[in-house]
Parts: C-alpha cells; sequence; structure tokens
C-alpha cells in the first residue's frame, strides 16, 4: 500500500483540547492522513468500505444501529477472513437512546467439555498450540449476532445478512491490505485440510484487486437466515464442525454447541479527565484500560507534550502495571471473581503510580493484589438518526484461526483457546467448558452520563494500549477523532501474559517511525529496550462521535488499513 502522507494535511478537527462538544473547527494538522467523516443521520465505521457500504443500505433502510451492525460483521467474515468470522467470538457495547442506558454482551465461546488439563498435560505441553484441534472454542459470533438483533433489531436477520450473502455468492474485489495478510496466513495453516480448496482455489491465494466467490459461505448465512441461531448450534452446521473437529482429533461436542449462552454484562467504567470510559469485564482485557487510566491521571501528560519522553515512559510503565494484574487476576468470571473493584479504585491507581520510577524502566513486576501477543481482529462502529451507538469487536484470534477449516461451510474456526493458562489453579487455568482469556475489546466514552463516543483498536494485546493512546490524544493533547488514530503509535512487548508466559526484563519498546529520533535515543539511554514492530502490530482504529453541540455523527476510520468511515 502507497504510504500516505503524515505530515501537514488540511484536516477537519472536531475537538478542541478543553471540550470535544465544541463547533467543528479547522485547523493544520500534523497527522490527520485524511478530514473526518460527519453525517447527519447515521454513521458506519469499519476496516472494510464494502463492509461499510453494506451497513449504511441497511441504515437507510430503516434498521437499527444494531442491524447495521451485524451486516457490517457479515460482510468482513467474507472479505476480511484474515481477521473475522463466524468461526470466532464477540463482544459489544450498545448505548440505548430508549432507556438511556449502555449494555455490554458477551458473546465468547468455552472450552469443550471433553477435554481436561490432566488431557492437556498428558501431551507434554507448556500451551496450548496455536494451530490444530487444541486452541478450538466454541464460537460465540452467530449466538451473538441473534442476542443483539433479538434486543435491538428493527429488520429480519435475512435482511441484515442479504449483501453479505450477495457478496459470498457472486464475488467481491479483494483490498490491498487484507490480500497482503491473506498470502501471509494461508502459509500458516496450509498444511490442515480445506484450507487451500476455500481460501487458495487455483492454488493461490487473491491478489489485490481479484475477485473472490466463497460460496460455502453463501449458503452457510442462507441457513442463518432461515433457520436462526439454532441452525448453527443445533442442527447440520454444528454437526459439521463436531465430526471434522473430533476427526482432526479435537474434542467439541454436539453438547458444547448446544449448551452454548452470550451473557449480558454490566460495562465497568473508570473517570478519565473528567470523561467516563466505559469497557466490559473480564474474561476481557477492558479493565486494563481503566486501570492505565487511572495510574496516567495522576501525570501532567498535557504539559509533557504527546511524542515527548515522559510520555511514553509513563505510558511503558503504566501499561506494565495494568498488565501484571491482567496476566493473574483476569479470568472467566464462572470460574474466578476478579476483584474488579479494588483493581479499579483511585487509590490502588495511586499506590501503583509510586512505583514508577521517573527515569529508569521497571524489570520483572508482580500483581498488586494476592488472591498477548499478536491477533487480527475486526472492530466497527454504528450509529444510526434515532441515537442508538455500537461498539462491536470480532474475532478469530490468530489471523484466519485455527487452521481447522470444516468442509463446506466456508469459514474457519477460531483458536482462541490458546490463551488458557496450563498451569494448574491459576484464575485463567484450562477447565471444561470455560471461556478464555479474552484480547478483544470494545470501548465506549460517556460525558456526564450522556453518550459520546464509541471506538475500539484491533490487535491482540495492542488494544488496550491502544484504547488509552486513543484517549490521551483527544483528552490530553487535543486531537481530533481521525487525527487522534492517524498518529504515531507506541507497542510495548514483553509483559507477562494470561497464558504464563512470563515477562523479559523491561520487555520491547516499538515506536512507529515518526517519532523523534532524540526521543528514541532518551528511551534507550534511559534503559529501554527499542524494537521494530511492522505496520499491523500497531493495531486498527474505528470511532463515532457525537457532536452534541451541531446535532451531527463524526466518523473516522484507521489509516492503516483498508478501512472507511461514511454516513448519510
Amino acid at each position: 500500500m502507497v504510504m500516505r502522507a503524515l505530515f501537514f494535511i488540511l484536516a477537519i478537527s472536531f475537538m478542541s483540547s478543553a471540550d470535544p462538544a465544541a463547533p467543528i473547527r479547522a485547523r493544520i494538522s500534523p497527522w490527520a492522513t485524511r478530514s473526518e467523516t460527519i453525517a447527519p443521520h447515521g454513521m458506519v465505521c469499519t476496516s472494510h468500505p464494502l463492509a461499510t457500504q453494506a451497513g449504511l443500505e441497511v441504515l437507510r433502510a430503516g434498521g437499527s444501529a444494531v442491524d447495521a451492525a451485524i451486516a457490517a460483521n457479515a460482510c468482513l467474515g467474507l472479505m476480511e477472513p484474515v481477521s473475522c468470522g463466524i468461526g470466532g467470538d464477540l463482544f459489544a457495547l450498545v448505548w440505548d437512546p430508549a432507556t438511556r442506558k449502555l449494555h455490554g454482551l458477551n458473546a465468547s465461546g468455552r472450552s469443550p467439555y471433553d477435554m481436561s488439563l490432566e488431557d492437556l498435560q498428558a501431551r507434554n505441553l507448556k500451551f496450548i498450540p496455536s494451530y490444530g484441534p487444541l486452541p478450538v472454542t466454541v464460537p460465540g459470533c452467530v449466538d451473538g449476532w441473534f442476542r443483539l438483533h433479538e434486543k435491538f433489531g428493527r429488520l429480519p436477520m435475512r435482511t441484515n445478512l442479504t449483501a453479505a450473502i450477495g457478496y459470498a455468492r457472486d464475488g467481491f474485489p479483494v483490498s490491498e491490505v487484507i490480500a497482503r495478510a491473506w498470502a501471509s496466513n494461508v502459509v500458516l495453516i496450509s498444511k490442515y485440510p480445506n484450507v487451500l480448496e476455500l481460501y487458495a482455489p487455483g492454488g493461490a491465494t487473491p491478489r489485490k484487486g481479484q475477485r473472490f466467490q466463497n460460496p460455502q459461505l453463501a449458503a452457510t448465512y442462507e441457513q442463518l437466515a432461515t433457520g436462526g441461531r439454532d441452525a448453527f448450534y443445533r442442527g447440520r452446521i454444528a454437526q459439521t464442525i463436531v465430526a471434522f473437529h473430533r476427526a482432526q482429533g479435537g474434542s467439541l461436542s454436539e453438547r458444547d454447541f448446544a449448551d452454548h449462552t452470550s451473557n449480558w454484562v454490566e460495562p465497568i467504567s473508570t473517570t478519565y479527565r473528567g470523561y467516563e470510559v466505559w469497557e466490559l469485564p473480564p474474561n476481557g482485557q477492558g479493565l486494563a484500560v481503566l486501570q492505565m487510566l487511572n495510574i496516567l491521571e495522576g501525570f501532567d501528560l498535557r504539559a509533557a507534550g504527546f511524542g515527548s519522553v515522559e510520555h511514553l515512559h509513563w505510558l511503558i510503565e503504566a501499561k506494565k502495571l495494568a498488565f501484571a494484574d491482567r496476566a493473574r487476576l483476569y479470568a472467566d468470571p464462572d470460574f474466578f471473581r476478579t476483584p474488579i473493584a479494588e483493581l479499579n479504585s483511585k487509590s490502588y491507581a495511586a499506590q501503583r503510580r509510586a512505583l514508577i520510577n521517573a527515569t529508569q524502566p521497571a524489570g520483572h513486576l508482580d500483581p498488586g493484589l494476592p488472591a498477548l501477543r499478536t491477533s487480527d481482529t475486526i472492530y466497527l462502529c454504528v450509529a444510526d438518526e434515532r441515537g442508538m451507538m455500537v461498539s462491536l469487536i470480532q474475532s478469530n484470534y490468530r489471523g484466519m484461526g485455527s487452521g481447522m477449516v470444516p468442509p463446506g461451510l466456508g469459514f474457519a474456526l477460531q483458536d482462541r483457546g490458546e490463551a488458557f493458562d496450563l498451569t494448574p489453579e491459576r484464575p485463567n487455568s484450562y477447565a471444561p467448558h470455560k471461556r478464555p482469556f479474552h484480547t478483544i475489546i470494545p470501548a465506549f466514552v460517556t460525558r456526564d452520563g450522556e453518550p459520546l463516543m464509541a471506538f475500539g483498536l484491533m490487535g491482540g494485546d495492542m488494544q488496550p494500549q491502544g484504547h488509552v493512546q486513543i484517549l490521551l490524544n483527544l483528552f490530553d493533547f487535543g486531537m481530533g477523532l481521525q487525527e487522534a488514530g492517524d498518529a504515531p503509535r507506541v507497542y510495548h512487548t514483553g509483559s507477562v501474559d494470561p497464558d504464563g508466559s512470563e515477562l523479559t526484563p523491561a520487555g520491547t519498546v516499538n515506536l512507529e517511525a515518526t517519532f523523534a529520533p532524540e526521543v528514541r535515543a532518551e528511551l534507550e539511554r534511559r534503559g529501554h529496550r527499542l524494537g521494530f514492530a511492522g505496520t499491523p502490530s500497531y493495531g486498527g482504529y474505528q470511532a463515532v462521535m457525537w457532536d452534541r453541540t451541531n446535532r451531527v455523527w463524526v466518523g473516522a476510520s484507521e489509516s492503516r488499513k483498508d478501512g472507511q468511515a461514511s454516513g448519510y
């Protein structure tokens, strides 16, 4: 992809540093790659333009933001199989204007009943492998769609799936970033049955601009449109998945599918610079965002300035502290009570903040209370003319997932079970019918109880780091919505992980190229180990914001990917 210019492009900035509800103003921006999208009635922001347009068509037809989100997600499962699909899981936050309430949905799947920790230990494994049958958990996406639709949908599911069915049957042109990821992902899983037949027909993965058809997925979506969620969890689809998974040495059973449920959960929040930031509770990692913000609130980031040594040092050290708790205290709430209130308290943040050395990076860190690596994901957000806002994230986990492609269905199964810990008696230790620690997290911001912004950022353990960086860019550094996502990012790796892997001393700080050379040199002088990460490692961002002053929607979409923000 041709690198878009990052300097001195005229951008429309929605926000002043003092008040994001202030009137829209123009300014010269050093970071924004394009103007924000502004529209009066509704907004759809996704990582693929055709998915965005599918969502807009549903909005124009009278659908809700949830209907449009489902339509866009179904298209992305077809068009971006390197990141998502109905073999994976889903999480969502929905602002309902009728009840003036933010609703949370956990649509993540569980491990097989018929596999135990002892079974895995008998294989002499230290970690669950990334690919093959062992990391597969029950796909939660489809149940998530239908739970969302049951509560907030306005159009029939067939209408919501129409665009995706048409593109799957007739073909769509593969976009640039996705084509590159498609080729590299297929190499990793090509040895497994059905992979090349589905994803590299004729012996090659689709190139940029080449039309790709997936009639198998079209037929699967048709079954969902006709038979509802039970067509997936109690019918032929479940039977096909189970038979294939067991033939490959896995343990999924029809009982695993029949017993699967999504859960409505209460979102969790903290305040930051006068805003309320909302995430979902564990088994996801959204709590780490709130912990990092609570720590960083005690530093004067605005005075330090974006891209300064102090800004980056404080951010990195706050991340390490939050991730130490994440590694040992975030898990499926049906198996472990994460001390959310304690971890999210301002007093606890003050204790942890005191551990940050002003000039030296921390090495090993323990959790503060007794008691992940790269993945590919899609994030989308939608707003409709009634004021409903959806923040939705959906993933296979590691690229195309486990490499397990059931015959005739048109999708791969996720490898989310890789995130389990095989050490006994830890909160995230493997157990049957248990949800693993999850990386994918949607986010939302309110102010004085009023909805302001739905946003998210894709990419494994980059996600909480990315959420925090977006919010600092908006609320500390006064950037606009597009600029906040286009500004260069830092990605720290090497923290202890929930799967049991340990911290490398001080970890590695990966900086995008446009940070100042003198800042890099000073970070190294202080003891930070600098590394290099490719563009995909820094995640992918979408956001939609309500401008209360002008009563319009403002949208932004990640410049590092193929996406689009569009409204009407």
